[in-house]
């Protein structure tokens, strides 16, 4: 795994009209986040475990 990452868009952006939406590259032990209309804006970067843990608590909800 690369310490920069590939940027992905979130598969949500396709049923937003406005295109809003969030990019994440995972890289070797951080995930970063970023708004996809401002690529070059700045980066949020997570540690890879916190972002497994949001990840798993975003899917239990109802």
């Amino acid at each position: 795994m690369s310490n920069r990452g590939i940027w992905t868009k979130s598969s949500y952006s396709q049923a937003n009209p406005d295109g809003n939406c969030v990019e994440v590259a995972v890289c070797a032990r951080t995930v970063r986040i970023r708004d996809s209309k401002r690529i070059s804006g700045r980066i949020l970067a997570v540690p890879s475990a916190a972002w497994a843990e949001f990840i798993a608590k975003v899917g239990e909800r109802p």
